[in-house]
């Protein structure tokens, strides 16, 4: 009772608050389409009625029932590596739109970021349009020109997360879908000859239901205990290994009370979650690897295995995939998993939200990055401008010649300090400018905590007093910052160490990127889409220079660019010179770019300068309702839910699309193509600012 009083005097609150803010139901609807105030829009609505654009107040009843939620739109989950347990509110996609790390407090807190950040977002001030206006556009990156000529047009870009929906294409050539949780009839572990009973049949419904409690953390008291009334070493076993098998999450332990046994289940914690799990009995002629298909949303692949190691007790490193997917996405991948029962991954479909694991089979290898072919896309592009003739050039010219193949604003960063000013400063070995640059204070769309954590470094230059600042010790600023602590600023390349592999490499490639994107465009203005004497072809995996006559039996698909490095050649026309002079510029000797430091030696690759995607296909469609979903997931498949309808007479446009790209191609570089305009996220959030304005 008292709980429910707190509730309505926090709720009547916060509707006080919304009215001295006079806001009016005109702003709300654009905050909540758009996605960048995180507003719990449709509570509000219950509560609230306009009267005029400046007041509220209170309903005494509900007038008009909240649309219904979305299956693909609305389901959440764990939000972080931080957190491996549901929220207790769900959260919309608006509301997901942030990729920051929850802090150790609102964990203990059990609240959504947004809530237990309220105090922040305060201090943060501004809108996200204005954070954004010090972020990068594709000119800061060299993705200057177009393929074709036809006129473009006007169109938002992940306004929701479920207008981008990738599926994984695999070795085989096969497109991935999650299609079937079930759990295969041979996964079944092989019985002794004993006829032991089984897992299932040694727990109560009452206890499976006491345990279910305790794994979702609805249970106040923390553990679970269960008499063992047949008091046997077998029996025991058995209730240990159905608990860990059945309630993935749970550890246990065997006490004695009042000269009974009892088994206790309990959550475990710190590193003992991370540790090995115990070995079982494994058939011999069950393949030593679980392949699945994982299916997300808004979550990025190192954030779903590391909530699916939590979960398993696994580490991360047991966990083998193809490629990691975006972020803001619902995408579909094949990932593997060393000695797990497909039973034990198909009951984290109880508890895991925003991601769903099936499709189960045993193999005996795991999987390699880069083993893929690719992945195949299906993009929503909202409230376009174009006509139907302008929009039948764009997509017959995307599918006849295709489109430069651009590395997209995801390899640099989105914040006022370019990644590839970082990597700059590596391969120059200046590490005093590559810590300055992680952590130096910078305008922009960033935490509170981080602002003060970078505001103290510069302050003091105390990595122990900034790393205080921060509630989420584990971000790339958090493992530098503890690296100088532990090795001084004066061994900072040990202390660099610290940050995983995969990230200080970022750094690097994200500086190649840039210097590939440049050439490319000095290429293309130069010589325009034709090959040419002096640019580079594969034949096999070896660079060949085109002579004047052999350049005439080849086309624009053929030509390939070097990224800058100690073991590959350069076009011998003039842009080839340029690479030089461009690193020059840098202060980088392009004939040395093998590094002191064996990781950041750059070998350097070949990359095609156009791309021609594969299955195209397009259309418009209309609709009337902005929030909903446009696009039929698997998930929704799965549970039987109708398709999306679409309203001829609709009053928004939006342009359905579908192709295939091969792998480390940016489909957004596609989009880009389409419509002619700057898809960083700065110039989208101007667009969007305008649209709603």
């Amino acid at each position: 009772m008292l709980s429910s009083l707190r509730c309505v005097l926090n709720v009547t609150r916060g509707i006080i608050k919304l009215a001295s803010l006079k806001v009016s139901k005109q702003v709300l609807n654009k905050l909540h389409v758009k996605g960048v105030f995180q507003i719990h829009f449709r509570f509000l609505q219950t509560f609230l009625v306009i009267q005029s654009r400046q007041s509220f107040t209170l309903m005494s009843d509900l007038e008009t029932p909240p649309p219904p939620v979305q299956t693909g739109e609305k389901r959440v989950c764990p939000e972080d590596e931080e957190q491996d347990f549901p929220l207790k509110k769900p959260r919309t996609e608006a509301e997901h739109d942030n990729g920051a790390a929850p802090s150790r407090d609102e964990e203990a807190s059990g609240l959504p970021e947004e809530e237990a950040n309220e105090g922040e977002e305060e201090e943060d001030g501004g809108t996200f349009a204005d954070m954004m206006k010090h972020g990068l556009t594709e000119t800061d990156v060299g993705i200057l020109k177009f393929v074709s000529d036809h006129e473009g047009f006007s169109g938002i870009l992940k306004e929701r997360y479920s207008d981008f929906v990738v599926h994984e294409i695999n070795k085989q050539g096969k497109t991935v879908h999650l299609d079937d949780i079930s759990v295969p009839a041979d996964t079944e572990e092989v019985q002794g000859e004993d006829h032991q009973p089984k897992e299932d049949d040694v727990l109560t419904e009452e206890q499976k239901q006491q345990l279910g409690d305790l794994q979702l953390y609805k249970n106040k008291e923390g553990n679970v205990s269960i008499q063992v009334m047949d008091d046997t070493k077998e029996k025991r076993t058995l209730i240990h290994k159905a608990i860990k098998t059945q309630f993935p999450g749970l550890e246990t332990k065997t006490e004695e009370k009042d000269g009974c046994k009892f088994i206790v289940a309990y959550h475990v914690a710190g590193k003992k979650a991370l540790a090995a799990p115990r070995k079982h009995f494994w058939p011999k002629n069950r393949g030593s690897y679980c392949h699945f298909v994982l299916y997300k949303e808004n979550k990025d692949t190192m954030d779903a295995i590391n909530v699916l190691s939590k979960f398993l007790r696994l580490r991360p490193n047991m966990f083998s995939y193809m490629g990691t997917k975006d972020k803001r996405a619902i995408t579909v991948q094949e990932i593997a998993v060393l000695k797990i029962t497909a039973e034990r991954l198909a009951h984290l479909n109880k508890c895991l939200l925003n991601l769903k694991v099936g499709n189960f089979t045993y193999k005996n290898h795991p999987l390699k990055l880069g083993e893929l072919q690719g992945n195949h896309f299906t993009v929503i592009i909202r409230n376009i401008s174009g006509s139907e003739e302008q929009v039948h050039q764009a997509m017959t010219s995307l599918k006849q010649t295709g489109f430069i193949n651009y590395y997209g604003m995801q390899r640099f960063g989105t914040t006022a300090v370019p990644t590839q000013h970082v990597g700059r400063a590596i391969l120059r070995n200046n590490w005093n400018e590559v810590v300055d640059l992680i952590l130096k204070p910078r305008p922009g769309a960033e935490k509170e905590y981080l602002v003060r954590c970078r505001e103290e470094w510069a302050k003091t230059q105390d990595p122990e007093a900034a790393l205080k600042k921060l509630p989420n010790k584990r971000c790339l600023e958090g493992q530098l910052l503890r690296g100088l602590s532990m090795y001084g600023k004066k061994n900072i390349v040990t202390a660099f160490g610290l940050i995983p592999r995969n990230n200080r490499l970022m750094y690097i490639h994200s500086y190649q990127s840039f210097v590939w994107n440049t050439m490319v465009s000095r290429r293309i203005e130069a010589f325009g889409l034709k090959a040419v004497g002096g640019d580079l072809v594969l034949r096999g995996t070896t660079a060949h220079v085109l002579s004047a006559e052999e350049a005439e039996q080849h086309s624009i698909h053929d030509i390939v660019m070097p990224l800058p490095g100690f073991d590959v050649i350069y076009p011998t026309h003039h842009i080839g010179e340029g690479y030089r002079e461009l690193l020059s510029a840098d202060g980088l000797d392009i004939d040395n770019m093998r590094h002191k430091v064996k990781d950041y030696s750059l070998s350097g690759a070949y990359r095609r300068v156009i791309i021609r995607p594969t299955d195209v296909s397009w259309e418009v469609i209309h609709y009337d309702d902005p929030r909903i979903s446009l696009v039929h997931t698997d998930f929704e498949k799965l549970e039987k839910k109708p398709a999306p309808v679409f309203n001829t007479e609709g009053k928004y446009r939006a342009l359905r699309i579908e192709f295939s790209l091969p792998p480390s191609t940016y489909a957004t570089m596609a989009i880009r193509e389409i419509l002619k305009l700057d898809t960083s996220i700065k110039k989208q959030t101007q667009l969007n600012t305008l649209w709603f304005n």
